[in-house]
């Protein structure tokens, strides 16, 4: 069982129709005490970490991500559901994120448009070319990105793809049963419902 949090995401139902795409028995809720007992754990997300923290704040689910990171629970976090993991945001006035990765949430530099809207190569880590996530998805792959701000990690050994928008930026990290997705798996086609496929075989061993 896959479970879903419902925070208000605008991506919530193309997140949830794809992983049910994908085979996934998928619980959608909001519920802090059900969350907590997640065996896996997906946090959808677009729009503003500031909003988003908000939204998780008020609905008492911070600690509780933290919690069921902290037990080992397969976590997927997508677009702003990565960025907040990071442990301070720049967007809209510096504010606090989760603290799951070390890091800053920064906007792009100037010199190109801004937002990144559209497809764009994903290359992997040379360590984690072989990681289950990337089965079946060849390095140089193209995935749908939305987003203005890009995480700058403090631990480049996380970063396990790397995307190149006027600066190159993790495009994907991952931590032990943590990972996230600057992009939208839910809106990438053949190889994004591959990675959320890969997931889900993640979460069930």
């Amino acid at each position: 069982m896959i479970t879903v949090l419902n925070y208000g995401a605008g991506n919530l139902p193309n997140v949830v129709r794809a992983l049910e795409h994908v085979g996934a028995q998928v619980l959608v809720t909001e519920v802090p005490e059900v969350v907590r007992e997640a065996t896996s754990l997906v946090l959808p997300g677009v729009g503003a970490t500031r909003d988003t923290m908000q939204s998780l704040q008020r609905l008492g689910l911070t600690e509780v991500i933290a919690q069921v990171v902290a037990r080992g629970r397969p976590f997927l976090g997508i677009c702003v559901g990565m960025q907040v993991l990071c442990t301070e945001s720049e967007e809209f006035g510096n504010h606090s994120c989760l603290g799951l990765v070390p890091g800053v949430v920064r906007r792009f530099p100037g010199g190109q448009k801004v937002p990144q809207i559209g497809w764009n190569q994903v290359q992997y880590a040379e360590s984690m070319r072989s990681h289950p996530l990337f089965a079946h998805i060849p390095s140089g792959s193209e995935f749908y990105f939305v987003h203005s701000y890009y995480c700058d990690v403090a631990d480049p050994s996380l970063v396990a793809g790397q995307t190149t928008y006027g600066l190159p930026f993790p495009s994907v990290l991952i931590r032990d049963q943590l990972i996230a997705t600057q992009f939208h798996p839910e809106k990438s086609g053949t190889c994004g419902l591959q990675l959320l496929r890969n997931f889900v075989l993640l979460s069930e061993q």
